[in-house]
C-alpha cells in the first residue's frame, strides 16, 4: 500500500512507521505542526508537537530512508480542537481535547488530505487492532490493555477505518517497543511519553482557561439551592472534584462534598456528598458507529467513560427522538456532560456518544 505515516516525534509512531516500512510499503512520513508558537520547547513528558518533536521525526524518517514533510495543521487545530475545549467549558461541559483531535485531525484532515494525494492509508503508533471480516473492518482493543487506545479512536467510523493502518495493535508491551526502536537505532527509543493536554504544556488548566475566558465570582450552592461558598469562575470546576472548593459552611454530616454539576448560565457550581455522584443513566444526540450501526432498538454491552477507566455492562437503547440512551448494570461515578462514552462487544468498539444529559442513581439531600 501507498501509507502515509503520522510522525509525533514519539517512539510509538516512529516504530508504526518502520514496521510499515518492513511489510514493503510505500511509506512516507508526516509531522503536523499543530501550534503557531514555532519554537515552543518539550519539557519532559510534558507537551506534544513541539520543535524537539518535529526534528525527533525527522531524524527518525532518515533513519528509515523515507520522506518526510511537516505539515501545517495550526489553524484547523486551533479552531476544531483549541476552540472546541474552550467552548465546552464555557458551556459546562468536561471535553476530551484527544477524541477531538482524532475525529477532527487526525482522522478527518489528515485523513482526507492523505486520500487525496493518493495514499491507501494513514498510520499512527496507537495501540488498537483492526480485524477485516465479511461484514466489513472492525476496531478492537488492542493486546496490550495498559496501553490499549481504542477509547479515544471510539469516534472513527467505517469509513475512516477503511482507511487506516495500527501495526502496534499485537504488540504485547511498550517495553517491546522500545527494545524494538534501540534496536533500530532511533534515537526516540527512551523518549518519555506525552502527558497532559498538548497545548497546555504546563499542565494548569485552570489558570489557561481563565486567561482565555475570564474569571467571573459566582456562588457554590448544595442541592437545595443554599449558597455555601464562592468561586472564582465556574469554568475551573470539573464534576467529582474535591479538592479547591473552599467552602465556607460545612455540610451538615461533616463529610467531605463534591462538585455535582456546573451551571455556566447561572455561573454556579453545585455540590454534594459522594454517593450523589452515581449516575444510573447517560444519553446522547451525538453518536458514531465503528462500523455498521446496531440492527437492533435496545441491545446490551459494555460502556467505558474514560480511557483508562474499566468498562461495565450496560444496555443501550436508540430512543424514538434520536437520542442514544446508556443503563449501566451498576451505576457510573462522576460522570460528566462533554464527557465520552465508548462502547464495546467484548473487545470489539461499538461505537461512542458524546454525553449531553445525565440521570442521577439516587435522590440525596442537600
Amino acid at each position: 500500500m501507498h501509507i502515509l505515516a503520522a510522525m509525533s516525534g514519539g517512539v510509538d509512531s516512529a516504530v508504526a512507521a518502520a514496521r510499515a516500512v518492513d511489510e514493503g510499503h510505500d511509506v512516507v512520513g508526516v509531522h503536523l505542526a499543530l501550534s503557531r508558537a514555532g519554537g515552543t520547547l518539550r519539557t519532559g513528558s510534558r507537551g506534544c508537537c513541539t520543535i524537539e518533536d518535529a526534528m525527533d521525526a525527522r531524524r527518525a524518517a532518515d533513519r528509515l530512508g523515507i520522506p518526510f514533510y511537516v505539515w501545517d495543521f495550526s489553524e484547523r487545530f486551533r479552531e476544531d480542537v483549541i476552540e472546541d475545549f474552550v467552548a465546552e467549558y464555557q458551556a459546562g461541559r468536561t471535553p476530551n481535547p484527544c477524541m477531538r483531535c482524532n475525529e477532527r485531525i487526525k482522522f478527518a484532515a489528515l485523513l482526507d488530505r492523505a486520500i487525496e494525494l493518493g495514499f491507501d492509508a494513514v498510520c499512527t503508533g496507537h495501540y488498537a487492532t483492526l480485524l477485516d471480516t465479511s461484514a466489513g473492518r472492525e476496531l478492537h482493543r488492542a493486546s496490550d490493555a495498559a496501553k490499549d487506545q481504542s477509547y479515544v479512536l471510539g469516534v472513527l467510523t467505517a469509513a475512516q477505518l477503511a482507511h487506516t493502518y495500527f501495526p502496534l495493535g499485537r504488540t504485547p508491551s511498550k517495553a517491546v517497543v522500545r527494545a524494538e526502536a534501540e534496536a533500530r537505532g532511533l534515537t526516540v527509543a527512551q523518549k518519555p511519553d506525552s502527558h497532559d493536554i498538548c497545548f497546555i504544556p504546563d499542565g494548569d488548566t485552570r489558570g489557561w482557561l481563565a486567561e482565555r475566558v475570564g474569571a467571573e465570582t459566582g456562588d457554590i450552592v448544595d442541592r437545595a439551592g443554599t449558597v455555601v461558598g464562592a468561586h472564582d469562575g465556574a469554568h475551573a470546576f470539573t464534576v467529582g472534584q474535591r479538592r479547591g472548593l473552599a467552602l465556607g459552611v460545612p455540610a451538615p454530616d461533616g463529610r467531605p462534598r463534591f462538585v455535582l454539576e456546573v451551571r455556566p448560565v447561572t455561573n454556579t457550581v453545585v455540590v454534594g456528598p459522594k454517593e450523589a455522584l452515581a449516575i444510573a443513566e447517560i444519553s446522547g444526540d451525538r453518536y458514531t458507529w465503528a462500523g455498521a450501526a446496531p440492527d437492533a432498538v435496545e441491545w446490551t454491552c459494555d460502556v467505558q467513560i474514560r480511557a483508562h477507566a474499566d468498562p461495565v455492562p450496560a444496555v443501550a437503547r436508540l430512543d424514538a427522538d434520536g437520542s442514544l440512551v446508556v443503563r449501566p448494570e451498576t451505576p457510573l461515578d462522576g460522570v460528566a456532560p462533554g464527557q465520552t462514552a465508548v462502547l464495546y462487544a467484548g473487545t470489539r468498539v461499538l461505537g461512542q456518544v458524546t454525553i449531553d444529559r445525565t440521570v442521577s442513581a439516587i435522590t440525596v439531600d442537600a
